[in-house]
């Protein structure tokens, strides 16, 4: 099938779920992962009309990024190294991955220099995978408070990633206690931090995430496939 073929059928899912947990599909935007994708997919997506996209490899975001003229949305998706930060200034509209107070240090440094302020995620490591990164569910409340007290930052919501199971409900507790930890931060009325985004789920399991609460669920190879081509051209 087509890429347009594949975003019609996930917007559908999306609608589905959605309807199915009692909430408005507007509710929820897709985060088209576009990361080792080649520009041409990404274009062909945006005309299709997709219009938001994740990344998660600064330098070839960065390069694919002046190959696409369409008017689209970017994301930051992946982990994400201080000293790469400044690359991102003017690209993003919102970091998914922030899990440290030396990170959003680097972002709000880089954003205030060039007089802006950039929206961003915390990145929850629920499960405690030394694989992945993300704070610690234990950790989140101290963490925001300190991320919130930063001059170029606006802290949206969280994001989580599960382990990997091949039946997508096994990962429903991880989509849970986000939402719970949302909740959490959100009683504690820090100013300054709004909890309207969760970022949670990809395409094995987002109808999950989606039942639970997310806002932004992140698809990439059910809308365009495994890789064939050089990730730019």
């Amino acid at each position: 099938m087509s890429i347009s073929d594949n975003l019609c059928h996930i917007r559908g899912r999306i609608t589905a779920a959605a309807l199915a947990a009692g909430r408005d599909p507007s509710e929820i935007r897709l985060v088209a992962v576009s990361k080792t994708q080649a520009a041409a997919a990404v274009s062909e997506a945006a005309r299709a009309g997709q219009g938001l996209f994740g990344e998660n490899y600064v330098q070839e975001f960065t390069a694919k990024a002046a190959h696409v003229t369409e008017p689209v949305e970017w994301h930051f998706i992946g982990s994400l190294q201080s000293n790469k930060v400044r690359q991102l200034v003017g690209l993003v509209t919102l970091i998914h991955s922030v899990d440290r107070l030396s990170l959003a240090q680097e972002i709000s440094r880089q954003w205030g220099k060039a007089g802006k302020s950039c929206d961003i995620l915390l990145e929850v490591n629920i499960a405690g995978e030394t694989s992945k990164g993300g704070t610690t569910a234990e950790a989140l409340l101290s963490l925001t408070r300190e991320v919130a007290t930063l001059p170029h930052l606006r802290i949206r919501g969280l994001m989580t990633m599960p382990p990997f199971y091949d039946d997508p409900d096994a990962a429903r507790p991880y989509f849970r206690r986000l939402r719970e930890l949302a909740g959490v931060i959100g009683t504690s009325k820090i100013p300054g931090v709004a909890m309207t985004e969760l970022s949670m789920g990809m395409s094995g399991d987002f109808e999950a995430a989606i039942e639970e609460g997310a806002t932004l669920v992140r698809v990439g190879t059910a809308l365009f496939g495994r890789r064939e081509h050089p990730p730019i051209s």
